[in-house]
């Protein structure tokens, strides 16, 4: 037995050392995907809450039990319509009766979340398949509730498709590119207040509520694209294309937003009274349960103050009933999270006692109580079982680094927690809260993706990365070492490090640390990714990361106490944190470097002028560089207009201290990026060549922010790698 035992452990330890000495490549982590991780999509439940359905093959939609995990049924099949006009489809929506379905196919892109498409329609009852419309590609297709109806965008106007006469109507004859858009969002309404449909049925089908964009004083903003790799940019050979859009920059004209109600029978179209047009927006609209008003938010321009009114649909004649007020700012989340209960009452998110949390109001607007308490944020808020009389909703309450789920009724008498593992959870429930999919992860577990029912039994295991956790032990691949620091001010930060596999603490180490810094955003969360930290890693660094002042889930103190200077905290943070790594015994305190992408290429180059030469290098990809140059929403929530607050905009651009950049800067942007304007980079760049400053650069042809598509991402990772090592090693 003694020998059998030592045979094993001398088997272990020669395991051990093959995974150790094993290396990855970036290959392996941007191209092969050996570090993908599996998760559980596109179950969509279905009307009884027991069952769901899910895409097959791009053909099948299958129907399965939630609690056997088991096909019932297949609900629709391509391959068994007759003369079908298409071979596959990429999405699908059934009507609220489930009998109809829209069918997606032909998906192109426009911007984060818009795309246009081609759609046909199943009939399970006459057994037909049926293309929504023949004259082109459309948008945003959606089914009135009663499944008789299909509204959809087509060339910046809206229409109706009746399915019982097969007739397609217009509802509007205005749109416009560039001038009037209806029934969808323009640039930035879809990038900052996160959607992409401005129109909305009423629940018995009666009317037809949208938004109209009336753009035309928007200024437009010109963007070259090139032939590149693309062939269907072949035209652009010789002669680049110059191609514009309406991109409102701070302190500049919005669209003037417009909201109608639509009667399909009678088809007339009247004007909801949402006030003034000029400096406010319509960030959402919807329906009261019972169908009797169109509910619109109102947000000024400065989003401090939110109304909801309550429209007559018959009228246009609006009430406000609820109003939202901050010192600063409504976050963003609010929009999403105000749902209606059944009786038409309400639950929003509010920050009114210093973090984020439930309240519910009755139909009229007033006041019922608070429904959660506490030192710690609500960071999702998931409904109300009517069964069970619950309230869902997530929380950070163990851990800004943490999310957990929990419950709580109406009379507080019954609460608790659904989560039983200490990390990052999150939920998805189905219709009627029977059951629920949680998804969990921490910084030792890929996702694990469990079903429960609604009293959290656990059901069944329906993901756990099995193949993934097995590579992680073949490669050794580190675990990432939370830590907290407290800078100079007495602000303690959160932060994380990823040590080589064969770390000797004393031996001193490069270090790149790597870092987002947004408003609200977290970047140190109890949760795992194997991407290029963990390949720097491999290659002999320290990576680290800290979250600054402005990031999320510590109320909203700390979070908005860069209001009116972004960057002037967050990038203080950032210098304290490299000075914090720099005093650790086994750091190389004159090889730190700093990345960052978007927000973090923002960073990278105000901190690198901060830092004193604290940074031997960095590399800004993305950056914003004045935020004179970014969007009206985005940056006059957290800034005002510049006409407002010009020292806030200039004091902490890196434009205007180009002259302190200490360091090697490598400075990377794609040219056709849409969100954060190659302007950013190109002015940044004249400003360090004026100052007599060296810094490398890398464009990339026709990518936009993501900088992605060809072999492009390979070489944008490999050329950071080579710079680091270049200048760190």
């Amino acid at each position: 037995m003694r020998s059998l035992i030592i045979l094993f452990l001398s088997s272990t330890l020669f395991i051990t050392s093959i995974a150790q000495d094993k290396k990855f490549t970036l290959e392996d982590v941007f191209v092969n995907g050996e570090f993908s991780q599996k998760s559980v999509r596109g179950l969509n439940s279905m009307n009884d809450g027991i069952h769901y359905s899910i895409l097959e093959g791009g053909s099948k939609i299958i129907k399965n039990s939630y609690e056997r995990g088991e096909k019932v049924d297949v609900v629709f099949d391509l391959e068994k319509v007759e003369e079908s006009p298409i071979s596959r489809f990429s999405g699908y929506t059934f009507s609220d009766d489930e009998t109809k379905i829209l069918l997606t196919t032909k998906v192109k892109k426009i911007y984060r979340h818009s795309f246009t498409a081609e759609y046909y329609i199943w009939n399970s009852v006459t057994e037909t398949l049926t293309p929504l419309s023949e004259k082109g590609a459309q948008q945003l297709a959606t089914f009135s509730p009663d499944g008789n109806m299909v509204a959809f965008v087509r060339n910046n106007n809206l229409f109706i498709k009746n399915l019982k006469f097969g007739t397609e109507s217009k509802v509007t004859k205005d749109g416009k590119k560039n001038e009037i858009i209806n029934g969808a969002p323009d640039w930035v309404y879809e990038e900052e207040f996160g959607f992409n449909k401005a129109f909305a049925w009423s629940p018995d089908s009666r009317f037809l509520a949208f938004m109209r964009f009336d753009e035309s004083e928007v200024k437009e903003f010109g963007m070259t694209l090139f032939k590149g790799e693309r062939p269907s940019y072949d035209d652009y050979a010789l002669y680049p294309y110059n191609e514009t859009f309406k991109y409102p920059k701070a302190g500049e004209e919005n669209s003037k937003v417009t909201v109608y109600v639509y009667d399909p029978k009678s088809k007339t179209t009247i004007e909801a009274d949402t006030g003034e047009k000029e400096d406010q927006y319509i960030p959402r609209i919807k329906w009261t349960p019972d169908a009797n008003d169109l509910m619109v938010m109102r947000l000024n321009r400065r989003q401090n103050k939110l109304e909801t009114l309550y429209t007559n649909p018959y009228t246009g004649d609006s009430r406000v009933i609820f109003t939202e007020k901050n010192d600063k700012y409504i976050a963003q989340s609010f929009l999403d999270d105000f749902t209606f209960l059944d009786d038409g009452s309400f639950v929003i998110t509010s920050e009114r006692d210093g973090w984020s949390h439930l309240y519910l109001y009755d139909r009229q607007g007033f006041f019922q109580k608070q429904l959660t308490k506490g030192e710690f944020d609500v960071t999702n808020f998931y409904g109300y079982d009517k069964k069970n009389k619950l309230f869902y909703y997530q929380a950070a309450a163990e851990s800004p680094m943490q999310r957990e789920i929990y419950y709580i009724s109406l009379d507080e008498k019954k609460r608790g927690e659904l989560s039983t593992l200490k990390g990052t959870n999150s939920c998805t429930f189905s219709k009627n809260f029977k059951y629920y999919i949680n998804t969990y992860a921490s910084n030792n577990t890929p996702p694990l993706v469990t079903l429960h029912n609604s009293k959290g039994k656990l059901i069944r295991v329906l993901e756990d990365n099995a193949a993934l956790k097995g590579k992680l032990l073949e490669y050794n691949i580190p675990a990432k070492e939370f830590f907290t620091f407290t800078t100079s001010e007495g602000v303690e930060l959160n932060g994380w490090m990823l040590k080589p596999n064969d770390f000797n603490p004393n031996k001193q180490y490069p270090v790149l640390m790597t870092q987002y810094s947004g408003p609200n955003s977290q970047s140190v969360t109890d949760r795992l990714r194997v991407g290029w930290n963990e390949y720097l890693v491999q290659e002999g660094f320290i990576v680290a990361c800290v979250d600054p002042r402005g990031t999320g889930a510590r109320g909203e103190d700390f979070r908005k106490v860069t209001y009116m200077q972004l960057g002037k905290y967050e990038s203080d943070d950032q210098v304290e944190a490299a000075k914090y790594l720099a005093s650790l015994p086994y750091v190389d305190g004159g090889n730190i470097a700093i990345f960052g992408w978007s927000y973090g290429g923002f960073m990278v180059a105000l901190s690198m002028e901060k830092g004193d030469g604290i940074f031997k290098a960095g590399i800004s990809v993305a950056p914003v560089t004045s935020w004179r140059f970014y969007d009206t929403i985005y940056t006059e929530r957290y800034m005002r207009t510049p006409q407002e607050n010009p020292d806030g905009y200039d004091d902490n651009s890196p434009l205007t201290h180009a002259k302190g950049l200490k360091g090697n800067l490598l400075l990377v942007h794609g040219t056709a990026d849409d969100n954060v304007h190659a302007q950013n980079a190109y002015e940044f760049a004249e400003k360090l060549v004026q100052e007599g400053i060296q810094f490398d650069m890398a464009l990339y042809t026709n990518r936009n922010h993501g900088i992605y598509g060809g072999n492009t991402t390979m070489h944008l990772y490999t050329k950071m790698t080579n710079f680091l090592k270049g200048h760190l090693q």
